[in-house]
């Protein structure tokens, strides 16, 4: 294998994972800040030690996205890197810090090495990566003799000695390997410590700091004898640079310093800069065992392909010192995380099944005292986020299934573990960035519209539990019996056929509709256009045809959901069943809506408008247009709005500027 320097690469899109963490948003903010041009797609899940503030400076880029995502949603991962065009991943979502390792360690298997492998084969199927960079960490090396004055090479063997570094050791091997199986185009990395502005204040270097803002005592474990090798955050980030530009595929690369220093001699330091005594406040507590006591790596090879450490030890705390100070609020309260973290060892054992994953991947778990507890599935759907927020703020007990709908074990283990009183399905397939998506994707639209809801509905039925199903109401078109137009009343009611079949997804929606009647303990609820006060989102309709350079001016049946899906929760709580237009009453045109957004928000906007046959000439797929009959759902809540007057007070009002 040639050691030689590769062509310089240059990357056009890259998806970062993890983001918003430490490294990472400096390795973000880098590469934004020097390479304007390319496109750089941040997706993070926001974990406890990640914040998008760390990555502030980017938002005012127009080649900037924030996808708030958990790299186990493959669903979502692959339609991520179509949809974006991606062409580059730097792959550093991971949980990283070695003493939750013990008291958690079936969380760190699940997100590093089952996150990695879910990334990498999404990544063999879609065949549109040209650069995988995996970052790793030093520690897979194991600890280094204290004597030796030979760091570990990139040939070293991977000797982990805690469950943190055997989980980033397995993620390796599964990166070797697609790379040598399919010929993955990866690239490894395998860093020392990092330290410097934004970082967590679980770590030493960050807690010592706020510690000795605060006037505490400084907790060094043992005798501070271990010796540790520390990189500034900018530096790092510029070594993840020339890896981008310069490494070689198929290659391995450490990030290091040979400049020690002991944990001890850490402290002291700090004590320096704030003029206080280390021998009174610096404070030796119980050793962490999973720690180890060396951590030394050659980095010569790195060296080779142009990179250098440019920032002293004393330059880089003094300006470490600095941030902190001036921002010593950016965690808001992490009282917790500045106390001695000492490992705990976890009593919690997985199930012996295939399913033992997914009961360490249920989220959002709240406390309530409702009588209720809902399983929702589709956390990063934009129906089920909102539902989880409308549960939290009823008190209403719930958590999200990790479970693969199509993989009927993994949601008995689901249930298994929340026992739920009822079941909510929002994930469905809608095509990114809309329906055309599914018209060159249609086992994967089957595989989530039909056989995972269908799968589903039938694990629900034999646990004799309800679930509530989130449709849609795209399965019809204006016809004869069904005329276009305003205030004429006659929708399609919900024993109707769907007669609109000018979609894949459309198709599959119908399908499984008409599938669904045979399970009397599903409760469908055909949404339309969906609406909320978010005019942000970009699923949101009004704000979709508002970036629209034209729209059709049709007349249409909609959803509140503002309104609407608190409704959907009462009618869980009453046990509703069949199918219902789950839509406000009225109907209103696309012009009508802009019109609003116009006097409501932006009196400069213009609408321009084009006709059925000019749009059919810039889409794949048709779009259903009509009106549904929400009769039943208005006798069922007599206090439900037209959609007319609830656009206006739910959506308009609330974001009124003019």
């Amino acid at each position: 294998m040639s050691t030689e320097p590769a062509a310089s690469y240059s990357p056009k899109k890259v998806l970062i994972t993890g983001a918003a963490g430490f490294i990472a948003s400096h390795v973000t903010n880098h590469l934004m800040r020097n390479y304007p041009d390319y496109k750089i797609v941040a997706l993070d899940k926001l974990d406890y030690c990640s914040s998008l503030k760390n990555f502030c400076p980017c938002y005012s880029s127009p080649n900037f996205k924030f996808v708030k995502a958990d790299v186990l949603n493959a669903d979502l991962v692959s339609s991520l890197l179509v949809a974006e065009e991606i062409d580059t991943i730097m792959h550093f979502a991971a949980q990283t810090h070695v003493d939750n390792s013990c008291g958690n360690s079936f969380e760190l298997t699940k997100n590093n090495i089952y996150g990695t492998h879910i990334l990498l084969e999404t990544c063999r199927i879609t065949r549109r990566i040209k650069r995988f960079i995996h970052v790793s960490t030093c520690e897979v090396y194991g600890e280094t003799d204290i004597e030796t004055h030979i760091g570990n090479s990139e040939d070293s063997q991977l000797l982990p000695t805690n469950l943190y570094s055997a989980t980033k050791a397995g993620a390796e091997m599964l990166v070797m390997a697609y790379h040598r199986s399919y010929g993955l185009p990866t690239i490894t990395t395998r860093g020392n410590n990092a330290y410097g502005p934004k970082q967590f204040p679980e770590e030493l270097i960050p807690k010592l700091i706020l510690l000795a803002m605060k006037g505490e005592n400084l907790p060094i474990h043992g005798d501070g004898s271990n010796l540790r090798s520390c990189l500034y955050s900018e530096d790092v980030a510029e070594a993840f640079d020339v890896v981008l530009h310069r490494g070689v595929i198929g290659h391995v690369y450490n990030i290091g310093t040979k400049k020690e220093r002991r944990v001890l001699d850490i402290a002291r330091d700090i004590c320096k800069l704030f003029d206080l005594n280390p021998d009174q406040v610096i404070q030796f507590v119980n050793d962490s065992h999973s720690s180890d006591k060396r951590q030394f790596l050659d980095d010569q090879k790195l060296k080779k392909l142009g990179w250098e450490e440019r920032t002293s030890w004393e330059e880089g705390l003094k300006m470490t010192i600095e941030w902190y100070t001036k921002n010593p609020d950016w965690w808001g309260d992490v009282a917790v995380a500045l106390q001695p973290h000492l490992p705990r060892i976890s009593t919690i054992l997985p199930s012996i099944d295939d399913g033992c994953l997914s009961q360490f991947s249920l989220e959002h778990h709240r406390t309530g005292n409702s009588g209720l507890k809902f399983l929702i599935y589709g956390r990063t759907s934009w129906i089920g986020g909102l539902l989880g927020k409308l549960s939290e703020d009823k008190g209403i007990l719930y958590e999200y299934g990790s479970g693969r709908l199509q993989d009927r074990k993994s949601l008995l283990e689901d249930i298994r573990r929340v026992q739920p009183t009822h079941v909510f399905n929002a994930p469905g397939v809608t095509g990114k960035p809309n329906v055309d998506w599914c018209e060159c994707r249609k086992v994967e639209t089957i595989r989530t519209n039909v056989v995972g809801t269908l799968t589903l509905a039938d694990v629900c039925k034999e646990q004799d539990l309800l679930m509530m199903n989130f449709a849609t109401g795209c399965i019809f078109e204006y016809d004869e019996d069904h005329p276009q137009g305003f205030g004429l009343g006659i929708g399609f009611k919900e024993e109707d056929k769907p007669n609109f079949m000018g979609s894949f997804y459309s198709k599959t929606k119908a399908m499984v509709e008409d599938l669904l009647k045979e399970y009397d303990n599903v409760c469908t609820l055909r949404v339309r256009m969906p609406i909320s006060s978010d005019l942000g989102n970009p699923r949101n309709f009004i704000t979709k045809i508002n970036h629209y350079s034209k729209v059709v001016n049709i007349p249409n049946s909609m959803t509140v959901l503002d309104k609407l899906l608190p409704i959907s929760i009462d009618m869980a709580k009453r046990n509703c069943t069949g199918i219902w237009n789950f839509t406000n009453p009225g109907v209103l045109s696309h012009n009508e809506i802009l019109e609003k957004y116009r006097d409501y928000i932006d009196p400069e906007f213009k609408r321009v408008n084009f006709d059925l046959e000019e749009r059919a000439k810039v889409i794949v797929a048709q779009r259903s247009n009509n009106e549904v009959d929400s009769t039943r759902l208005k006798n069922e809540f007599p206090q439900l709005l037209s959609l007319k007057d609830s656009i206006t007070k739910y959506v308009f009002e609330p974001n009124k500027k003019t």
